[in-house]
């Protein structure tokens, strides 16, 4: 199925060349297309490093992948963003993201995955080919960091076609879950073991700290009474939550929580710790 996009033109000033550091971030070699990956936070405007805003003013034409009616509020502080930081005259192209199949386990899992991975990297490589002319500079915008539990710089690493990249960093949703909860994500000796709620609930906890992103079953319920959990949901946003203290007392409380406001707002991105204890001393 052909991919949809809807382009938005912007008028105004040129764009100026903004520099990073010692060289220019909306730099070109001769006539080379661009594309900057850009972490965005995870979810607070202020959220956005200095670095990630120059980004965006350089960028010629921005690309947003959205989710859908239900998840307008992602698409709509980026757009926000954009109009903070971009220095028109620039464009936005909108496409739909490929729907994927929630519903296999197992090997099927793994393979709706790459499946949805591949039409994600079919969308990229329609951006670069068609809405970038050589010497532009294009952008991403993604949610937190781009290198921590994202699927771009994969599905970028699937197309065809000739452009350079720069991948900018960005508050990630282990960090604002950390900095909110007031809490270090290490501790001395000790390693931290990032997984998902699917691996941990086939698995168990596999070390003394376990981070866990997007847990849509629970399955820190079944982690043992020496356990912690920090848990947290639509970080940095207005709708955020905090939970916290041992598991055996507050997973109902998160479990109903989750199933709460994801009916409310009608989708949920969530992430936790789960910290043992050590056993308290008489």
């Amino acid at each position: 199925m052909p991919t949809t996009v809807i382009t938005r033109w912007s008028t105004g000033p040129p764009a100026a060349r903004v520099k990073c550091g010692a060289k220019s971030i909306a730099g070109t070699i001769g006539q080379v297309k661009r594309l900057l990956i850009i972490g965005i936070g995870a979810g607070d405007p202020d959220h956005l490093t200095f670095q990630a805003a120059k980004a965006i003013a350089a960028a010629d034409v921005f690309l947003l992948v959205g989710k859908g009616e239900a998840k307008h509020d992602l698409a709509g502080l980026r757009h926000d963003l954009i109009a903070a930081h971009g220095r028109a005259p620039y464009r936005i192209v909108e496409a739909r993201d490929p729907e994927r199949d929630r519903t296999a386990d197992g090997p099927a899992y793994t393979a709706a995955v790459e499946d949805w991975r591949s039409r994600r990297a079919r969308i990229y490589e329609d951006f670069v080919r068609d809405e970038l002319a050589d010497g532009q500079t294009g952008a991403l915008l993604v949610w937190g960091d781009p290198g921590i539990y994202d699927s771009t710089l994969a599905a970028l690493a699937e197309v065809d076609a000739e452009f350079e990249t720069e991948v900018i960093p960005g508050i990630s949703s282990v960090s604002a879950l950390t900095a909110r909860h007031r809490i270090g994500l290490t501790r001395v000796g000790r390693p931290v073991h990032l997984t998902t709620g699917r691996r941990l609930a086939a698995e168990g906890a596999t070390a003394d700290d376990v981070l866990v992103m997007l847990d849509a079953h629970c399955s820190f319920t079944g982690a043992g009474d020496d356990f912690h959990i920090y848990w947290g949901a639509y970080l940095g946003t207005p709708d955020e939550i905090l939970i916290s203290g041992p598991v055996r007392e507050v997973a109902d409380e998160i479990r109903a929580t989750r199933a709460e406001a994801r009916a409310r707002k009608g989708w949920i991105m969530d992430t936790y710790l789960l910290r043992r204890e050590p056993p308290a001393h008489d």
